[in-house]
């Protein structure tokens, strides 16, 4: 247990590495002024030797990889560098907002998945009757329209429209605290997140569940009079779980992503937009940041649900022990 937990810290290290060396090296040769992002417009009124003052500044003016080296030594230290947008560190600008994309996303992943389970059965109990039909017709169409659309239509219907809804932000002025206006403010993202993920992950249940009741045991089951849902609850369910664990612990960059897209229609103050804005404004250390913490949280959720996969099937285990002799 101790030498497995050992090789998952340094996997997890070294993917992290390797992705601060990517992210550090685009984001420095991508074409663009980070200057203007923090000086604004009188950037174009410096002089060169003013520009090049600005740059010692910032530590921008010397080789990629002695900044990236100095970088690093910051780190070690607690010290992330400060938001050329913002001014101020960049874990400052992320302790503000960080909460906002938790919610919306944790709450957006949570319900996509629980509902996505409960149509996954009800149409595997309801193979190709009208029910069916109905639902898998209705969220084939509902995939494939872009989020960015669904959410033009929600605000025109729900916010123009009838006014029932807010069309951005996260809650409204002077009313962080209050919870009723933070929901009322998260109906329409969660509502967008949701339709756009939920089909996907329901048709791969019900197609699950759909080859677990066509396997042999469950003939034995009926045979011994056994109702089909009894069989389902208490035999299919159970043998897919791992499989549904995996496609949860994978879908986190899915809907991540998706998150973030979805903070950006709505001008939903979270680490998408952050991210968003990074890019666009050639904030370094911002980027840097949200880039590592992305990533660190979909290499920790393949690991957790692999690790979680031993344990409910640890058949999974040994057929990799299996292959890893074959393959030697």
């Amino acid at each position: 247990m101790g030498i497995n937990i050992l090789k998952k810290i340094i996997q997890f290290i070294g993917v992290m590495l390797l992705l601060s060396i990517v992210v550090f090296c685009i984001s420095r040769l991508a074409p663009g002024d980070p200057l203007k992002s923090y000086y604004g417009e009188t950037v174009e009124r410096m002089s060169i030797h003013e520009r090049e003052n600005a740059l010692d500044k910032l530590g921008l003016n010397e080789p990629i990889y002695i900044q990236y080296g100095k970088w690093v030594s910051n780190c070690l230290k607690g010290d992330f560098g400060i938001s050329f947008k913002y001014k101020q560190p960049v874990t400052t600008v992320i302790k503000d907002v960080y909460i906002n994309t938790l919610i919306l996303g944790g709450l957006g992943y949570v319900l996509t998945f629980v509902l996505a389970l409960i149509l996954g059965i009800f149409c595997a109990l309801h193979e190709d009757k009208l029910i069916d039909k109905v639902i898998c017709k209705f969220g084939t169409i509902t995939n494939c329209i872009p989020s960015f659309w669904v959410s033009l239509v929600l605000i025109l219907i729900f916010s123009i429209n009838l006014g029932i809804l807010p069309t951005s932000g996260a809650y409204s002025m002077g009313k962080e605290s209050d919870i009723a206006n933070r929901i009322v403010h998260l109906i329409l993202p969660i509502t967008v997140l949701i339709l756009s993920h939920l089909w996907y992950y329901t048709y791969m249940i019900r197609n699950k569940l759909l080859d677990e009741i066509r396997e042999d045991y469950v003939l034995l089951c009926k045979a011994k009079g056994m109702h089909n849902k009894a069989i389902i609850y208490k035999h299919c369910l159970r043998n897919i779980m791992p499989t549904y664990i995996s496609i949860m612990a994978i879908s986190v960059p899915h809907i991540l992503g998706g998150t973030y897209i979805v903070e950006q229609v709505f001008s939903y103050p979270g680490l998408g937009s952050l991210c968003f804005e990074s890019a666009k404004y050639h904030d370094y250390n911002m980027l840097l940041i949200l880039s590592l913490l992305t990533g660190a949280l979909v290499v920790t959720s393949n690991m957790v649900a692999q690790v979680i996969n031993n344990k409910i099937d640890p058949r999974m285990k040994h057929n990799r022990g299996e292959n890893s002799e074959i393959a030697i």
